[in-house]
């Protein structure tokens, strides 16, 4: 199938993801980074369905093109109906590992600017980025930015208490200066006058190919959006396949990844 747009390591395909996914390989894709239309929170230019069956079909093509080792990165939230939030995301999450993805860690995307939601609830800052993976991680670079409240060499335990409670014996360990990260990661909203109601935050989408990814991999964003994912793996030096069923975001996205320089952006 012929792409709609293409630069060099860059593919980008305008049309249904469940169309378009089919010609891709199997095991071809290294990571996907994307954020479905989840419970119908946005019109998307009316240009949208969206349903169960939707979902289980893209899931379905997302394990069959992801490497042995790859790993795909799903963000979603809930909406709230009738006082009751939806739980959506957790019914995607299992029903991805019963086709087979390993859930590899539930991370969450913390919004300083806070969605007002009901009145009844405190106010609504996150959503969930799940990390899927086809068995073991093959590319794991984890983040070592967080500044240890001790560092130098000091006495811990091995691991923590034992099912009955007693801890375990205690050993000499060195305490670097700085350790991973943990899993609450924090970023501003995507904002920008880019023309698309839900932009990805660019450091959210480059913190996690870099973090899953290394150089010259396959980079997947079925659902493109405004290219987020497509210009965080161009700078990154990954190959790129986006695919955007809104005419108009197909050509905010494709405008903004050919826009995108990386000479010299990063040391890797």
């Amino acid at each position: 199938m012929k792409p709609n747009y293409e630069e060099k390591g860059i593919k980008a395909y305008l049309g249904d993801c469940l169309d378009v996914m089919p010609y891709i390989e199997d095991g071809s894709i290294d990571l996907t980074i994307t954020s479905p239309p989840y419970d119908n929170l946005r019109t998307y230019e009316n240009d949208l369905v969206w349903n169960w069956d939707v979902f289980t079909n893209i899931a379905k093509e997302l394990y069959r093109v992801t490497k042995k080792g790859g790993v795909v990165v799903w963000v979603v939230g809930d909406a709230t109906i009738k006082g009751s939030e939806t739980g959506t995301s957790f019914k995607q999450a299992l029903y991805f590992k019963e086709i087979g993805f390993n859930l590899h860690d539930t991370m969450i995307y913390h919004k300083p600017q806070a969605c007002f939601g009901s009145n009844n609830c405190y106010l609504q800052s996150f959503e969930y980025m799940f990390v899927f993976s086809k068995g073991k991680p093959s590319s794991l670079n984890l983040m070592r930015d967080r500044k240890n409240v001790r560092s130098g060499s000091e006495s811990m335990s091995k691991q923590g208490l034992s099912p009955d409670g007693i801890k375990s014996k205690r050993i000499k360990k060195k305490m670097d200066e700085y350790g991973k990260r943990k899993n609450i990661w924090e970023y501003g909203v995507g904002g920008g006058n880019t023309g698309h109601p839900a932009i990805f935050p660019e450091q959210l989408a480059l913190d996690h190919i870099i973090s899953w990814s290394n150089p010259n991999d396959v980079i997947l964003d079925p659902m493109m959006g405004s290219g987020t994912t497509g210009k965080m793996a161009k700078i990154l030096k990954r190959k790129f396949i986006g695919i955007e069923k809104v005419p108009k975001y197909f050509g905010i996205s494709t405008e903004r990844i050919q826009n995108t320089k990386v000479q010299g952006v990063l040391n890797l």
